[in-house]
């Protein structure tokens, strides 16, 4: 079995590849993917006509998009002609709404999207601790009122990381990213709660919500005390590592 990799940054590219038991044709982001994958080509931000090239070449007809691009970046894309194509057909640009123009676009070109996570099943959140220490009575309420308010975000299709504190949400995910949102929260309120949840609509092709060993070193720096994940919504990476960084810092883990 051959399947395309469409990667961005992080550690899920690099895991996907290591899980996925057939040949996998890897296309790299200059600048976002990790140089440690082994990939067929290397592309610029924008690039889709060179992808549906790459995977047409390698007689791919389904592919994944694993990991992030820095949003930030995406004000400086330089589109080629079939992301063009994709742009004007865009009603809105929300992450959702940006992710399905191009799968679409890629898809009218051969190349089928399709989800990794049937692929990586070891990597989804499971319900329960994750970590020694488990919520408190107040973590736990806090948990819930930061599920509430990611799934309501998330429904405008906003981000998916919220930081809670006594039930008073401190900060939300938007354009700077996970780790800018747990820093902003932790500046805050010592000992906030950090939630990482799915979108009501989330589409399980694409920006599947993910934690892993950095979320916990950025909750370290900013004074977080707890990290809860909606199970069976999330992608864990790295899962020992990460639960031993979180016992040395006394930061409970669970999946909620």
């Amino acid at each position: 079995m051959k399947i395309g990799l469409i990667a961005g940054s992080g550690r899920l590219p690099l895991l996907f590849a290591e899980a996925f038991r057939g040949e996998v044709v890897a296309i790299g982001h200059q600048g976002e993917t990790d140089p440690a994958l082994k990939a067929a080509a290397w592309i610029k931000l924008g690039q889709l006509g060179r992808i549906v090239e790459v995977m047409r070449d390698a007689g791919v007809t389904e592919a994944v998009l694993c990991g992030g691009i820095r949003k930030p970046k995406l004000f400086d894309v330089r589109p080629d002609w079939l992301a063009l194509k994709a742009l004007a057909k865009m009603r809105s640009f929300g992450d959702d709404a940006a992710l399905r123009a191009i799968a679409t676009a890629l898809e009218e070109e051969g190349v089928r999207i399709v989800s990794p996570l049937p692929f990586v099943p070891d990597l989804v959140a499971t319900k329960g601790a994750l970590s020694r220490k488990r919520l408190s009575d107040e973590q736990r309420a806090d948990a819930e009122a930061g599920l509430a308010a990611a799934r309501a975000l998330g429904a405008a299709d906003i981000g998916q990381t919220v930081v809670v504190k006594k039930r008073v949400i401190l900060a939300v995910e938007a354009v700077e990213g996970t780790d800018a949102c747990i820093a902003r929260g932790g500046s805050l309120a010592k000992g906030a709660v950090v939630v990482k949840a799915r979108k009501p609509q989330q589409d399980d092709r694409f920006d599947v919500p993910a934690v892993g060993p950095k979320t916990v070193d950025a909750m370290v720096a900013a004074g977080c005390s707890a990290l809860a994940i909606e199970a069976g919504a999330a992608l864990v990476l790295d899962k020992a590592d990460m639960a031993a960084k979180a016992d040395r810092a006394g930061i409970a883990v669970e999946g909620v």
